[in-house]
């Protein structure tokens, strides 16, 4: 027996919860569905990993950016001033403070750290004096923590190029991720 239910014809099947035909996925749907998923992820990931994780550009200049801060923090944490060098034909950088001895000044070159292959200093500007793109290039910062105002450029062999600006006073470092001047 039926009732009228609110102008409708009640039936307990329809009420209960139960699928009514056409209203599911299809194991084929899900299954494409799944297989397009699949083919994105195995198209983008390889990509976005690279770039993001072995991007040797970026590795170098986040490496820059710790070095330039941890010897501002030095120089004013130990009152003496600090350089940064850079020897832009091996494309290698060490450290050396005031005070050193001329053998402790050789041994910090000779065990200057190399960049990556493919990674290349092009350029050390500074304001004033203008490009060191030969030879040694050397930002001096002081005791008080400030730097000469200079742009480290480094380049890729894919034509790629990275600018780090230094900040005298402020302690910033501005990145780009193009070859610019100050």
């Amino acid at each position: 027996m039926r009732t009228l239910t609110a102008g409708r014809w009640s039936n307990p099947r329809a009420c209960c919860g139960t699928l009514r035909k056409g209203s599911a996925y299809t194991l084929v749907e899900l299954t494409v569905v799944i297989f397009l998923i699949g083919l994105v992820l195995a198209l983008t990931v390889p990509r976005i990993q690279h770039a993001l994780l072995s991007d040797d550009l970026k590795a170098v200049g986040r490496r820059m950016i710790g070095t330039v801060r941890a010897l501002r923090d030095n120089a004013v944490r130990d009152q003496k001033a600090y350089m940064l060098h850079f020897d832009v034909a091996l494309n290698r950088f060490w450290v050396s403070w005031d005070g050193m001895t001329a053998e402790e000044q050789a041994e910090a070159r000779q065990n200057a750290t190399a960049l990556p292959g493919g990674i290349h200093v092009l350029d050390v500007y500074f304001k004033g004096t203008g490009k060191k793109d030969v030879g040694d290039a050397v930002i001096r910062f002081t005791k008080q923590g400030y730097a000469q105002q200079a742009v480290i450029h480094l380049g890729a062999d894919d034509g790629r190029a990275f600018s780090l600006v230094l900040s005298p006073f402020l302690g910033t470092i501005k990145t780009y991720d193009r070859y610019v001047e100050i």
